[in-house]
């Protein structure tokens, strides 16, 4: 099992618009991006988001949050299609009062988060590594029940016979038994004669096996999870471990610290969804 990937929302955008094969309006780029999964949007209004992405980052758009940083051009009067190559762009949003202060303050609590995910990330897996062994294999089976598994066990810890512990996992109508096996390694890669030992031990009981390990896998083990005819082993490192605890919250929590950027010019549009921009506008005042 290993970590999804993680797209960001400029990079949903685009491969829908690569897998429509031609421009979209915001709704249909919206939509595309919902049926085939490409992002998990945990905004109240998911369609905003990729309004004012599209319009922040289209080329020859240019208002107070506009980014120079284009990925998008318009294509008519209300669709958009993604650039070959990204492009720089002069905007002149820094006409607004205090713009230029507030965006650099944005790019450095943006640049503060990643930095303190980071150090959480780390702070997490060195705590499962010091864990005692047979509490690294509980902690396995609770996270394992926590992604949907069930009848989950540990097998004794003295004689477990190559396995730390098996349980059931529902997929479609049936039930795949399932074993897994811990090692809670700091620096010591797991290698192909672990996985092979691993696999002896299951093969013919379990129809899946699942190898965590608090440090990374060798090539030889990579390649050896998977092998015709024999029951495949999911491998689960490390850095896969944390990933999974962070998607299920398990054993981390989600603050809640909402953020908000200047986006004035999405008021005057009639509908978010599917506004027609204007690159200028002339008026008078009273």
């Amino acid at each position: 099992m290993t970590s999804e990937t993680h797209r960001t929302i400029n990079e949903a955008i685009k491969e829908a618009m690569r897998i429509h094969g031609g421009p979209m309006t915001i709704r249909e780029a919206y939509e595309a991006i919902v049926g085939a999964g490409l992002y998990t949007f945990h905004a109240e209004r998911p369609v905003h988001v990729v309004a004012s992405q599209i319009r922040r980052h289209c080329k020859g758009l240019d208002f107070p949050t506009a980014s120079e940083t284009k990925h998008f051009e318009l294509r008519g009067d209300d669709k958009y299609y993604f650039l070959e190559q990204p492009l720089r762009e002069k905007v002149s949003g820094s006409k607004v009062a205090g713009k230029d202060t507030a965006r650099s303050l944005l790019r450095e609590l943006k640049a503060t988060h990643e930095k303190y995910n980071a150090q959480l990330r780390a702070g997490i897996l060195s705590h499962i590594r010091k864990l005692h062994p047979a509490t690294f294999e509980d902690f396995a089976k609770r996270l394992l029940i926590a992604y949907g598994f069930f009848d989950m066990k540990v097998t004794p810890y003295s004689k477990d016979g190559g396995i730390d512990g098996n349980g059931k996992l529902k997929v479609g109508l049936a039930h795949l038994n399932v074993a897994f096996q811990c090692k809670r390694f700091n620096r010591t890669s797991v290698g192909r004669p672990e996985i092979d030992k691993f696999r002896g031990a299951i093969q013919g009981e379990f129809e899946q096996g699942i190898f965590f390990t608090t440090s990374q896998f060798a090539a030889g083990a990579e390649a050896a999870s998977f092998r015709r005819g024999a029951v495949p082993i999911i491998l689960i490192d490390g850095e896969a471990i944390v990933d999974l605890m962070i998607e299920k919250q398990f054993g981390v929590q989600m603050e809640q610290l909402p953020v908000y950027s200047y986006a004035l010019d999405l008021v005057f549009s009639e509908d978010d969804a599917d506004a027609k921009p204007a690159t200028q506008r002339t008026g008078g005042t009273a």
